[in-house]
């Protein structure tokens, strides 16, 4: 009888915590149960810092199998570096960190190191293999992606309020909550509201600013914190249209929840966004332009056909959805062959 495949998993600290809702957490929590569910033999590893990382992978034994969340390996290039001598190594990049505006040239090195030094590289969308590829980070040949999946869900109804607007992710400059306000202020239409869910933890003076613009609607914006599971489900159910308008997204838990539910998706041309929404049921607008964002807004409120049709292809995407089966296999085929 041979023994389960095993691997150390290196994951950023609090990784289940509530409080610190995030798509990577989320992505990283289903691979890990995944693969337990399959018979591996998983050790979790929490780091919350560099000194944290590199105790972790200085502990592996030599030629075991150790998947590094990307996060974590941008904290630790060097420990990465060295820990890729011995160790079956591969990073799992949630994002491309050169590609935010207000990355620093440390960052932007530090990813580089870490990708470098890898055997493998698994990433969550087409975009974020292509923009590491173009920014010459990641060899195409050393790269596979495996898309976050679904959960399944019960399709949403049509909420009595088309005006329901929902906007799902942490509080920080590239998500774009700033345009998403901006363009709400411009709205001609008035019968709308909207909720801002999302942890305000890790740009405080960017959600302090957020939260200035929302007290400046009139009380039409409710800026909720982070939502548990079941706040969540309800938030989605009543919503009729859900706006992803960030400046920089590999993928996007958010649109993935509610593609699940069959909710139609109004998201920022930018990144992985296109891709998510490329099976219909969206509307994409320019990145960081609250005109186009408020023109699109005005079109949803005002054209009961634009609804309906949108409506009618979120609910026909679900059907072509990954399932997050899916994305484990896909890993495990990676991890394996590392």
């Amino acid at each position: 009888m041979t023994d389960p495949p095993s691997l150390r998993f290196v994951v950023p600290a609090g990784v289940d915590d509530p409080l610190r809702v995030s798509g990577g957490n989320v992505y990283d929590r289903h691979i890990r149960d995944g693969l337990r569910r399959r018979g591996w033999d998983v050790e979790v590893c929490e780091a919350a810092d560099a000194g944290a990382a590199a105790s972790v992978l200085r502990g592996a034994p030599d030629g075991s199998r150790v998947l590094v969340d990307g996060l974590v390996a941008g904290w630790a290039p060097a420990a990465v570096e060295e820990a890729a001598r011995r160790l079956r190594l591969t990073v799992l990049a949630h994002m491309v960190t050169a590609s935010f505006p207000d990355a620093t040239g440390a960052a932007i090195e530090a990813e580089r190191r870490a990708l470098a030094s890898a055997h493998g590289l698994i990433v969550t969308s087409d975009w974020t293999a292509a923009e590491l590829a173009r920014r010459e980070l990641a060899e195409p040949g050393r790269t596979a992606v495996a898309a976050p999946g679904t959960v399944a869900a019960e399709p949403c109804p049509p909420p009595a309020d088309e005006g329901q607007l929902l906007c799902v992710g942490v509080i920080a400059p590239h998500k774009g909550q700033d345009t998403l306000l901006a363009a709400l202020a411009r709205l001609r239409r008035e019968e709308w509201s909207c909720t801002i869910a999302g942890s305000s933890e890790a740009s405080p003076q960017f959600a302090a600013r957020i939260a200035r613009q929302a007290s400046a609607l009139g009380g039409r914006v409710r800026l909720t914190g982070v939502l548990d599971d079941r706040a969540l489900d309800d938030a989605y159910r009543h919503c009729a249209l859900l706006i992803a308008p960030s400046r920089v997204e590999s993928s996007g838990m958010a649109i993935a929840d509610a593609r699940a539910r069959g909710i139609p998706v109004l998201g920022a041309e930018t990144g992985g966004i296109p891709d998510a929404l490329a099976a219909g049921g969206g509307m994409l607008v320019r990145p960081d332009d609250p005109a186009a964002l408020a023109a699109a807004l005005d079109a949803w409120l005002s054209d009961p056909a634009l609804r309906a049709r949108l409506r009618r292809e979120a609910l026909a995407a679900r059907a072509t959805l990954p399932t997050w089966d899916d994305t484990v296999t896909r890993v495990a085929d990676v991890l394996e062959a590392a």
